[in-house]
């Protein structure tokens, strides 16, 4: 499981953080790889409605989101969002940061792309009030709720603690510590078992990619499916993009990875090499597949769509077989 927790809160040591800390916590305990981005001291810019991503699927404001944030949400299987309650709504640094992802919006709903973890990935909302007004968390909970739509996460669940003044106030509540544990396991639940696939490539910007992506949008509640490089590019290839797209995949804002650096956080199953350069990783107790798949295209035409459909096959067959052995 890779969890993305979006901090909200301006203060280090508040409420909403300890909950947030609390539940990645025990997420991680499930074996989890964590990463928290602290919207508060991004620097996201507004969204200043130039609805140019209705037409081209990317924000022209700036590129303070495209650096990692957008990538960051894309990898996650699980989203968390924790923000205490500001007139009846999230802080302000968290809200420009929903309202920068009007650009997955646009890409689902104006492109009519899928995200290939649409029907996996996870949002859950956190949030801690200091007045005990009975509709507090009405506000935050229909953003909360859109957002993760946008996103393509379901919207799981929520904590909301109201007349909490202070960090003590929620560490001395004594239902926090059942309510976190019972968050962590229906998050978890689902994922947490599945096989653990990774597709090598060598730079890991179009066949590894268009693999894991299959893979995921085929059979993400029962395959993991990571991708890496032995030598990963600076960039997706764009033919590959544009490949997917016209299938009415979402490839967009992702990023090749390291081999190495994916199997620190992420130890495979198995193994499948994208050609023969990649087959002999020498990873312990890891089967290891080789699929010698001709080299990516550089040019535009037919061969890309050729490679995706051939790729697509053989995801299908991996899964089945996959599915047989369970």
């Amino acid at each position: 499981m890779y969890v993305v927790g979006l901090k909200g809160s301006p203060r280090k040591n508040g409420s909403t953080n300890f909950l947030l800390t609390g539940l990645l916590s025990l997420l991680e305990e499930k074996g989890a790889q964590t990463r928290v981005i602290d919207a508060c001291s991004a620097d996201i810019q507004p969204c200043r409605e130039y609805k140019a991503c209705e037409k081209s699927g990317f924000c022209p404001v700036s590129d303070d989101m495209e650096k990692d944030i957008y990538a960051q949400l894309r990898k996650a299987d699980i989203i968390v969002a924790a923000s205490p309650v500001f007139f009846f709504g999230m802080t302000a640094q968290l809200k420009a940061l929903v309202d920068r992802c009007q650009v997955f919006w646009a890409r689902k709903y104006r492109l009519k792309l899928k995200d290939p973890a649409f029907s996996i990935r996870k949002g859950f909302l956190l949030s801690a009030g200091g007045s005990h007004a009975p509709r507090l968390f009405d506000g935050l909970r229909l953003t909360a709720r859109f957002f993760f739509d946008a996103v393509d996460a379901e919207y799981t669940g929520h904590l909301t603690y109201s007349n909490i003044e202070n960090r003590k106030d929620i560490e001395n509540n004594p239902a926090v510590e059942a309510d976190l544990a019972g968050a962590a396991e229906t998050l978890s639940k689902g994922l947490e078992k599945r096989t653990t696939v990774l597709f090598a490539g060598r730079e890991n910007a179009c066949r590894s990619q268009m693999a894991a992506a299959l893979a995921t949008y085929r059979a993400g509640g029962k395959i993991r499916a990571l991708c890496a490089g032995l030598a990963p590019a600076d960039k997706t290839n764009l033919l590959m993009v544009r490949s997917m797209a016209d299938s009415g995949i979402d490839m967009a804002f992702r990023k090749p990875e390291a081999v190495e650096t994916v199997i620190e956080h992420a130890y495979p199953d198995i193994v499948v090499a994208m050609d023969d350069t990649c087959s002999n990783l020498s990873l312990a107790g890891v089967r290891e597949i080789c699929w010698n798949l001709p080299p990516a295209p550089q040019t535009e035409g037919r061969e890309i769509d050729e490679l995706r459909d051939e790729i697509g096959n053989l995801v299908d067959e991996l899964c089945r077989t996959i599915e047989e052995s369970a």
